[in-house]
Formats: structure tokens, C-alpha cells, sequence
């Protein structure tokens, strides 16, 4: 007998598409999310992500065999639909026959979709809008993904709980949607699942377990963080559509800011055209996120981090944490 019965049956539905006992899927963190954490994620029970990010699909090949050799569990991969070399990538995908694949980062390119559902993968999708929501829903997806603003990494403008409210009474019957952003704790799943949705995604939370290899001093830096110190970065040329990043601030903030002028003054003498100007930008971070990450660079890296990290206080097993958020969820289910 689940010792989790009112979260379970409003799990049900995202749980039996992500093949896990829960319906919790981890963040794609770069440099964070790769065979260990994600391996852990999926034996805890829940469903882990394979951060793609800035890799070769060399390193990708490898990736997945590394994470397939540490759990038998289903598990995703992550893919920036900006990668220039993102069919290539979904063909390693294919080639491992993954089972789900998450495309980030902007609208999945013409034939992206068709490619990944061609070898029977399900594809999870992020929507900033109720309309694009609805298009990306039409043209194939299987899941979506709304993801707040006080996510870390990668954001969009508008809070978890409006986006929630927005899409969640239009979508959820009928389609599986994951509520992200700003989830720290069960209670505040178990609101977003009563409302309709099929299951959530948490980054932060988990990027200090023990099973991250994150550098003793990134984790050091959440510890020591409170909600407001995950600001968004600065966009300082309007003609650089530049996605805005929540990182703990640090000096590494005032070098995106640096980074965005010299990529703006090679816009301006025709040295770079848009799209090459904007994958400068997404190599800055992956850049900085390493130094940060692996290398414990917690002055300049970047510590990419959602506002949640107030609530991440302590290095603990995976298990641990989704063990705590399942029964937080169940108690609150439980006293409504």
C-alpha cells in the first residue's frame, strides 16, 4: 500500500507518461544534470534529465551510456533547439531509442518534432504563451513544460503561479503539463497538482544533492543563499534579444553585462549576424557555468540558481529530497 495515496492518484496521469512511480521530473542543469544526478533522480523514483547543452553529439553518445549503465530506469534527454547541430543530436537520441525527449531554449526548429516522434520518443516542450502553448500541442508535442519566473537558469517574464493559473484550466484536461519554477517544497506541489496539472519540475532543490557532482564551493553558495539573491541577469542592447538567466549574483554577473557589449559591438560592425551573436552568448554560459560548477570558480562562474535556493540548506541523498517532497505533498493533500 502507498504510504502516498492522494499524491499518487493526482500523479497518476504524468507519472504514466514519464514511466517513473512519480511524476517529479529534475531541471536540465548544465554540467549538473549529467549521468550521476540523473541516474539518482530516476532510481529515487522520479525522472531524470540528461542537460544536452553546448555538447558534441559525441559527448552526448557517451553520456547516455554512462547514465543508462547506472539505472535501469527511465530517464530524458534535454536539447537546446538552438544547437547547430541538433539533428545530430536527435539521431544519437534515436539511436539509444530514448524515450523522451525535452526540446528548450526557444521554438523546436521545422522537422525537429517529426524527427524525434519518427523513432517513438515523446517530446516535452516549453511555451512562454497560452497560444504558442496550444500551436506546439497541434504541430505534435506530448508535454509541456511552463516554467516561471523564478526558475533559475534560463527565464521567461512571467510569474509560476500566473502562468499556472493561465494555462493549467485550459490545457490540463487534456494534455499532460509539468508546473516549473519556484518549487521548493511538497506543499507547494500538491497546489499545482489540485489545479490541474500532472506533475511539476524542480532544478534547485536538487542541485546540491549528493549525488551532484557540483564543486563543494557552488554548493557552499546555495547554502548560504536566500531567495533574493537568485536575481535575473540584465539585458543592456535591445537589438540582442538576450534570454535573461537567475544566477546568485556574483562578479560573473558584471562579466555578462561585459560580454553582451563586445557581442553587440561585433553586431554592429557585421563581424557576427544575429543567430551566431546569440550562440556567443549561449557559449558564455555554458563557459561561465563550468568555472562555477566544476571548477568551484564561485566569484566568476555562473551560479545559476532559482529562487527556491533559500530552501536548500543542506547536502542530502536524492532520495532524501524526493522522499520529503512526496510526503510534504501527501500531508498537505491529506489536511484539504
Amino acid at each position: 500500500m502507498s504510504s502516498t495515496p492522494k499524491t499518487d492518484a493526482l500523479m497518476r496521469r504524468g507519472a504514466a507518461f514519464l514511466g517513473t512511480d512519480h511524476a517529479i521530473l529534475c531541471g536540465a542543469m548544465s554540467w549538473v544534470s549529467e549521468r550521476n544526478l540523473v541516474a539518482a533522480i530516476s532510481n529515487a523514483g522520479g525522472f531524470g534529465v540528461i542537460a544536452c547543452g553546448a555538447m558534441t553529439p559525441e559527448l552526448l553518445d557517451a553520456e547516455i551510456t554512462a547514465t543508462a549503465a547506472l539505472t535501469g530506469k527511465p530517464f530524458g534527454v534535454n536539447l537546446i533547439t538552438m544547437h547547430p547541430r541538433l539533428f545530430d543530436l536527435i539521431q544519437v537520441c534515436a539511436d539509444h531509442k530514448v524515450g523522451h525527449v525535452v526540446l528548450a531554449g526557444g521554438i523546436p526548429p521545422k522537422g525537429s518534432v517529426e524527427a524525434i516522434k519518427a523513432f517513438g520518443a515523446k517530446v516535452i516542450v516549453f511555451a512562454p504563451t497560452l497560444a504558442l502553448a496550444k500551436k506546439l500541442f497541434r504541430s505534435g508535442a506530448d508535454a509541456l513544460v511552463i516554467e516561471g519566473s523564478e526558475a533559475g537558469g534560463h527565464i521567461g517574464p512571467v510569474s509560476t503561479s500566473v502562468l499556472a493559473q493561465e494555462f493549467l484550466p485550459s490545457l490540463a484536461e487534456d494534455h499532460i503539463v509539468f508546473v516549473a519554477g519556484g518549487i521548493g517544497r511538497g506543499e507547494m506541489i500538491a497546489s499545482y497538482l489540485e489545479m490541474g496539472a500532472s506533475g511539476v519540475q524542480l532544478g534547485t532543490r536538487f542541485a546540491c544533492a549528493s549525488e551532484s557532482i557540483a564543486h563543494p564551493a557552488f554548493k557552499a553558495a546555495f547554502f548560504r543563499a536566500n531567495a533574493r539573491d537568485a536575481v535575473a541577469s540584465v539585458q543592456i542592447d535591445p537589438r540582442l534579444p538576450v534570454i535573461p538567466v537567475r544566477a546568485l549574483r556574483n562578479k560573473g554577473s558584471d562579466e555578462f553585462i561585459a560580454k553582451q557589449r563586445e557581442v553587440a559591438n561585433l553586431l554592429d560592425q557585421g563581424a557576427v549576424d544575429m543567430a551566431a551573436a546569440q550562440l556567443e552568448i549561449e557559449h558564455f554560459w555554458a563557459g561561465a557555468l563550468r568555472r562555477a560548477v566544476i571548477d568551484g570558480d564561485v566569484e566568476h562562474g555562473s551560479l545559476m540558481a532559482g529562487q527556491s535556493v533559500g530552501m536548500v540548506t543542506k547536502e542530502e541523498p536524492v532520495a532524501t529530497i524526493m522522499g520529503e517532497l512526496m510526503s510534504e505533498c501527501e500531508a498537505a493533500l491529506t489536511r484539504g
